[in-house]
């Protein structure tokens, strides 16, 4: 056994590493920086976790969910790993203070992009050594970053302010569009890259057409009924999730069933991830906000019961199903109009040009000094702007120097400038935008060629043998299908989600766990 299958089996109880994980933690600990692309459920979260042992110093690992953190810290206390923490809103303002006063004394530090544009945790983690600076889900750079959450392209700031650590950008999905576009944004100048095929042998794809959406509540209730087994379904709309939910419950009763979207309180998100990671609850009826880095190795069956927006996140919500490497299946429900629906979630990302155009002609006026930059709810209201094209504008603002530290600069004049590049920018992202969900439409219309061939053509050249079926264009059909029988939790929880919250996430003070 060589030194690092030595560490792996002392740290984590595992005596081979998975394919890709050995040769990216090798050149992490040669100082090289990485950008990895694994498969859905490879266990990329290893390639800094063990480093994390190795290194001296930090691992500060960018996440975009602070559900994800919570998780990942959870999971990693459980396998006698303390030196952890995640620095969000749920720490108490006791338990903050202390692990930011003693944050050098942790080995893995867990925050949000948002965070490393915080001034005060800045001063803290300046006394940091971060030996390693890791961006897990790195996809969300290019898929996030150029609309509702542009911290994303400020964390090439943050490398440097921090020294220039070792930087790893992990992600599942990552087309070379993708992967130019991460290494770009983080300023990487030498970076090694370990890609690997990210089709999955044991998910078998399958695409159902129906006229109206009372056919597709019905056909799920049928697939339910013959396979109870954990499942996700993925819906565009959040009072279609909770209108779905309901009635799967009414028809389902022998199916513990229950909703996650953005809109809810986050401890209650937390909660219903908790109780289904738990074997608590049999079926989620979810957003895209629910899923990302559940490591819940049983799920069988996602559902799209609406498509995505594109490719990357349709392969991403498909990887979380059989981790185990046993029989799943992905499910795509479609109707007429369907298109609809994603076409106007990319319209409302980002403002119209007629709307960047007053905003743009109301702040070039003095006399509305910092009104609209300082009151983000009034200017909300004003233009009749969401909170994703107002943050897409600041960061647009202060990239082209209008602003700086949410003050309009005096001696800014370029206002038509400013205008045309917002203008273009719009554009460009838009036709991007719309480009690839036609590619993720014309997939699901699809009913001659492999399904997997044409999902993963963009991805890589060779694809995987199918272990339990292709898809309903090759072989697969849920009259075979066989998946196996999973143990449910038959516990009743706690009334209250402060108290089932409490057990499940077994909190408590940082300073004793």
């Amino acid at each position: 056994m060589d030194y690092l299958e030595g560490k792996l089996s002392r740290f984590f109880g595992f005596s081979t590493f998975r394919n890709g994980q050995k040769e990216i933690i090798t050149d992490i600990l040669k100082g090289s920086s990485v950008i990895g692309i694994l498969p859905t459920g490879s266990g990329k979260s290893l390639c800094y976790q063990l480093p994390a042992h190795l290194l001296d110093g930090s691992v500060l690992v960018v996440s975009p969910l602070i559900s994800l953190m919570i998780d990942q810290v959870k999971q990693l206390k459980a396998t006698g790993f303390k030196e952890v923490i995640a620095i969000n809103s749920f720490l108490s303002m006791s338990n903050r203070n202390y692990a930011l006063t003693n944050l050098a004394s942790y080995k893995l530090i867990y925050v949000s992009p948002e965070m490393l544009q915080n001034k005060f945790f800045l001063r803290y983690l300046d006394k940091v050594k971060v030996s390693l600076f890791v961006v897990d889900e790195a996809h969300c750079i290019s898929q996030w970053g150029h609309e509702f959450r542009p911290d994303y392209l400020k964390l090439n700031h943050a490398i440097n302010q921090i020294g220039n650590p070792t930087v790893l950008a992990l992600s599942a999905t990552a087309t070379p569009e993708v992967q130019i576009d991460i290494e770009q944004q983080l300023g990487l100048k030498e970076v090694k890259k370990h890609i690997h095929p990210m089709d999955r042998d044991n998910i078998a794809f399958m695409v159902q057409r129906f006229t109206q959406y009372q056919e597709k509540i019905a056909y799920v209730v049928d697939v339910l009924k013959k396979f109870n087994v954990p499942t996700m379904i993925y819906f565009s709309s959040r009072n279609t999730t909770e209108k779905a939910a309901e009635e799967l419950s009414v028809n389902l009763p022998n199916h513990r069933i229950a909703y996650y979207h953005g809109g809810m309180e986050q401890e209650d998100r937390i909660l219903i991830q908790q109780q289904f990671m738990n074997n608590q609850l049999d079926v989620i009826c979810c957003t895209s906000a629910f899923g990302m880095g559940i490591n819940k190795k049983d799920i069988r069956l996602v559902v799209h019961f609406h498509l995505p927006t594109q490719v990357e996140s349709f392969i991403q919500e498909v990887g979380r199903a059989g981790r185990d490497g046993q029989a799943s299946a992905s499910l795509v429900l479609v109707a007429p109009n369907d298109d609809q629906l994603p076409k106007r979630l990319i319209e409302n990302e980002l403002p119209d040009y007629q709307t960047v155009n007053d905003i743009i002609d109301f702040l070039s006026a003095k006399e509305n000094d910092n009104f609209s930059i300082k009151s983000e709810t009034k200017m909300l209201d004003y233009f009749n702007l969401n909170e994703t094209q107002w943050r897409f504008l600041l960061f647009q603002f202060e990239k082209h120097g209008m602003i700086k530290e949410s003050r309009i600069m005096e001696e800014f004049n370029d206002w038509q400038m400013l205008k045309n590049q917002l203008y273009n920018l719009i554009v460009t992202r838009n036709t991007y935008k719309q480009k690839k969900l036609t590619e993720l439409l014309k997939w699901a219309d699809n009913e001659h060629v492999c399904r997997r061939k044409l999902l993963f053509s963009s991805f890589q050249e060779t694809l995987s043998q199918p272990l339990y079926g292709c898809c309903d264009v090759c072989d697969f059909s849920f009259l075979t299908w066989e998946p196996p029988i999973v143990e449910r939790n038959i516990s009743i929880p706690p009334k209250g989600w402060e108290e089932t919250f409490k057990q499940l996430m077994l909190q408590g003070d940082y300073r004793e766990d």
